[in-house]
């Protein structure tokens, strides 16, 4: 597969996102819960925090939370229990260096006032390392519990986004259909770095040229090689339409890391069961194609948990580590 064009550089955001994306480079991180959970949707959640702990101390780049207020059955994933903000800000005080990121919190399921302040008070306490992934939803159920309409989720999510973005100034004034705001107050704390990078999932009930206009990274789904290559120079392209700069790709990987090293690739819900050598080709061929970070989740995976994380760090992370962060 022909390597795409080196791109101009990320503009910097916070400590965080700067650490983890890199312009043609690819980081690794994990999805948590870090547990083998294939029975069933509900985690265990025992050990968690010792092994994000030692995820940090491994050198991955990232650790992921997910934002699932309902155990949903046509879902099939609790995904890590804890709602992700309160979650976040009790790991940025046990954790130092790693990049803490959701992917992603559902807009339209909260007040932006209420995500905005939550998001920013997190990056503050951890130093500056949120990432804040956001999405439209794709569960129906949890909007009737909620007395929200699934179908006009993508206008809220376009008006919760703007909401969002208006809080990091000094006294916004600002008005849509989430509130009005006239500048006689303020929204307090305010991220580390002036502002948080917002990084859009899949596409969100949104145009693609509003998505490439706005977000500050693009979260996507595996896919064919071919397909994803396709669809990240599109991205490119709307990007320089926009006139805006390169922007950094994402995708979650399941993996099942077999014993065999040399374990050819069998397919699982979106990933793979196979080897270390091979899962380092993989990784290496989306490098290739512009994906930027990788985000694994273990949920599937037959072998310890803490063992295949050692093995991850010693097997596959050296050629994807971001050095000088």
């Amino acid at each position: 597969m022909r390597k795409l064009p080196e791109s101009s550089g990320f503009q910097p955001i916070n400590k965080g996102y700067n650490s983890v994306f890199r312009p043609d480079k690819l980081s690794l991180g994990v999805v948590v819960p870090l547990e083998t959970y294939d029975s069933g949707p509900v985690a265990t959640m025992k050990h968690h925090l010792e092994r994000i702990q030692l995820v940090e101390k491994l050198g991955f780049s990232a650790i992921w939370l997910r934002d699932v207020p309902f155990n949903v059955p046509s879902f099939g994933d609790a995904g890590q229990l804890f709602d992700p903000f309160v979650y976040l800000g009790f790991l940025a005080g046990q954790t130092d260096r790693i990049a803490l990121g959701v992917a992603s919190i559902v807009l339209p399921l909260r007040h932006p006032a209420h995500v905005a302040k939550a998001a920013a008070s997190i990056d503050q306490l951890s130093g500056g390392r949120l990432i804040l992934g956001v999405a439209s939803g794709d569960r129906p159920e949890e909007y009737p519990a909620h007395n929200l309409s699934f179908d006009d989720r993508g206008k809220r999510f376009r008006e919760s986004f703007g909401y969002i973005k208006h809080m990091w100034k000094n006294s916004p004034v600002f008005e849509n259909g989430y509130g009005r705001l006239s500048g006689d107050m303020d929204m307090l704390p305010k991220p580390v770095s002036s502002r948080l990078p917002l990084l859009i999932t899949g596409g969100s009930q949104q145009d693609p040229a509003w998505i490439a206009e706005n977000a500050d990274g693009w979260i996507m789904y595996p896919r064919s090689q071919m397909l994803q290559s396709q669809i990240i120079q599109d991205w490119r392209a709307r990007l320089d339409m926009a006139g805006r700069p390169a922007q950094p790709v994402m995708q979650p990987l399941y993996v099942d890391l077999a014993d065999d090293p040399d374990a050819r690739a069998k397919p699982i819900h979106l990933g793979f069961r196979l080897g270390s050598k091979q899962l380092k080709r993989y990784l290496k061929s989306q490098e290739e194609i512009g994906v930027n970070h990788v985000a694994i989740n273990l949920r599937f995976n037959q072998a310890d948990t803490e063992s295949t994380l050692k093995r991850l760090a010693e097997e596959v992370l050296p050629d994807f580590l971001n050095h000088g962060e």
